[in-house]
């Protein structure tokens, strides 16, 4: 019944996670999605009952709402699943995208002993040996780990980066969960194939588990570094390779005030507008110099130094971009100042959103279509008041209603603007980035016409032409060979016959079942005629309980069929 589950390590724990992964959802509402799932077997009989029955009281909760609530109550890692979630829009709508960015992830601190022993198993000494001193009580604690103040054998101030004990087992029995659960979506529930449940858990996991290894997010770090070495605005802290583990993190410690801490930056006698123009300055160079960018910059990985410096912290989540697509972000971010959607199409298609599939004029003329119609207000503006956030989440849902397939780089890229410009506007309402982007953007389109690179991309394309002439002759003989032995193989994959086969092989087991059921009905009919057995008001026995088991299961039958809403 439950075979996938079933192929999990048998121990009491996993188990006992899945019954209360289903308790859970069932709490919040979801009891038809866990019949759908065929799932209610792994909850006791009186709890299943209300499975079967009329669904809860939704306290005028939406169902967004709900599922919100239920991931925050199953704890790390199903809030990490919404935190992705909230940066997919295309794949789960916006109602869910948007109820999934207020999940928070702060949660109780792990006692000091568990930070001690980690420090002990992954550096061989205890952390008297390594630090001169360390802050028992954590200055932030999260779902994956927990920051503690230190200060270096040598007066080096530090932080010290801890995952919570066992925190990697737990996800990982998790992961094995989703992704049962997520096979069995489109297995039982055809209609949930549209969002691409397994690709979610699929990108979910990868996700999780480059941020559960702190050796990567060092890694993210030096390479930060370097790219902004001598930089006279932003910092980033150095880190400390021989103090670094898959569990554990050891870097300097930044000394100021988070980005969104105003007053804090008033005392500092900062200018808030040229934060926000360093801030979102670095980012730029990050999207159109470097293509790596820090994909999470919340206002608690970022603060405002003394100096008037900007320093960033937490790497474990990062994005990267190809020269190409940098290209075509710059001249589409040119195409919005300018108006241009004409061009504005070329670079959606030119970057590769558009699928093989589809008309491409078809698409252009919708296209522009519903830009022009959700942007026409926005056509009288100046370059000074154009709104980015605004452009950028418009241009976000036309994509989303044309089905474009958006690369999880690029909607990073459009996170990342949306709160840049949200912490921008918090610091200056007036300002606006679109006057930093431009020479960054500029300087990368007028990089295309440099000598050097034009020499590269066209002893690109003749490589490429010569491979085609000199490969071409070889695959026509095998082809032209394979056709003459009558040994040319075409591979057909009919769409939809899967979900066609399910359906037929469901009607065919009522089908069966009805005739179990008549058959019964037939057999306690003679059965009645018979003098054989007890009498119970005059009626045999056996040919009652003939009745009765008849009469139950046709009462099943009809209920099955009236759920699955195809009567």
């Amino acid at each position: 019944m439950l075979l996938e589950f079933l192929r999990l390590k048998r121990t009491y724990r996993n188990i006992s996670r899945i019954r209360q992964i289903v308790n859970v959802f069932l709490k919040h509402g979801f009891g038809q999605f866990i019949e759908q799932l065929n799932l209610q077997r792994v909850v006791p009989f009186r709890k299943r009952l209300k499975v079967l029955g009329a669904p809860p009281e939704l306290t005028g909760h939406s169902i967004p709402q709900r599922l919100r609530l239920a991931f925050e109550e199953l704890g790390p890692s199903f809030i990490k699943l919404a935190q992705v979630l909230a940066s997919r829009p295309d794949l789960i709508t916006k109602p869910f995208a948007d109820e999934f960015k207020k999940l928070q992830d702060e949660v109780p601190p792990f006692p000091f002993h568990h930070v001690r022993q980690t420090i002990i198993e992954d550096l061989g000494v205890p952390p008297e040996e390594l630090f001169d001193s360390i802050e028992e009580i954590p200055v932030a604690a999260a779902s994956i780990a927990q920051v503690h103040y230190a200060t270096l054998k040598d007066g080096t101030p530090v932080v010290v980066k801890v995952q919570r004990p066992n925190i990697g087992t737990m996800i990982e029995t998790d992961i094995t969960i989703l992704k049962a659960i997520s096979s069995r979506m489109v297995k039982y529930i055809p209609e949930t194939e549209f969002f691409n449940p397994t690709g979610i858990v699929e990108e979910f996991s990868k996700t999780i588990r480059k941020e559960l290894d702190f050796t990567e997010e060092g890694k993210n770090a030096c390479r930060f570094r370097r790219n902004f070495a001598g930089h006279p605005h932003i910092f980033i802290p150095s880190i400390f390779p021989e103090l670094v583990s898959k569990r554990l993190l050891v870097m300097e410690r930044i000394e100021g005030v988070r980005i969104d801490d105003i007053e804090g930056i008033s005392r500092l006698g900062l200018d808030r507008t040229e934060i926000a123009r360093i801030g979102v300055d670095a980012y730029f160079k990050m999207f159109l110099e470097d293509g790596f960018f820090h994909a999470d910059p919340h206002p608690g990985n970022m603060f405002v130094m003394p100096d008037g410096r900007l320093g960033l912290v937490d790497f474990g989540i990062i994005g990267w971009l190809s020269p190409d697509m940098m290209e075509s972000i710059a001249s589409a971010l040119v195409a919005l100042v300018k108006k241009d959607f004409d061009a504005l199409i070329d670079e959606y298609i030119a970057l590769g959103l558009v699928t093989e599939d589809v008309d491409i004029e078809a698409f252009k003329r919708e296209f522009k279509a519903d830009i022009i119609d959700f942007l026409i207000p926005l056509y009288d503006l100046t370059i000074s008041e154009i709104n980015i956030a605004q452009y950028l989440d418009t241009l976000m849902h036309v994509a989303i209603k044309h089905r474009m397939k958006i690369p999880s780089d690029l909607l990073l890229l459009n996170k990342c603007m949306l709160i840049l410009d949200s912490i921008g506007r918090e610091l200056d309402p007036n300002f606006n980035f679109i006057s930093i982007a431009e020479p960054y953007a500029s300087r990368l389109i007028k990089s295309r016409y440099n000598p050097k690179k034009i020499y590269k991309q066209m002893q690109k394309q003749i490589n490429d032409l010569t491979d085609f002439a000199t490969t071409t002759p070889k695959q026509v003989r095998i082809l032209m060979r394979k056709a003459l032995k009558d040994d040319l193989h075409i591979k057909m994959t009919p769409l939809g016959l899967d979900r066609l086969i399910r359906d037929i092989d469901r009607s065919t087991n009522r089908l069966a079942f009805s005739i179990v059921i008549a058959a019964i009905i037939l057999s306690s009919a003679i059965l009645t005629l018979s003098d054989t057995g007890g009498r119970v008001f005059d009626i045999p026995l056996l040919g009652l309980a003939g009745f009765l088991m008849a009469f139950m299961l046709g009462l099943w039958l009809l209920y099955s069929i009236i759920r699955s809403g195809r009567l």
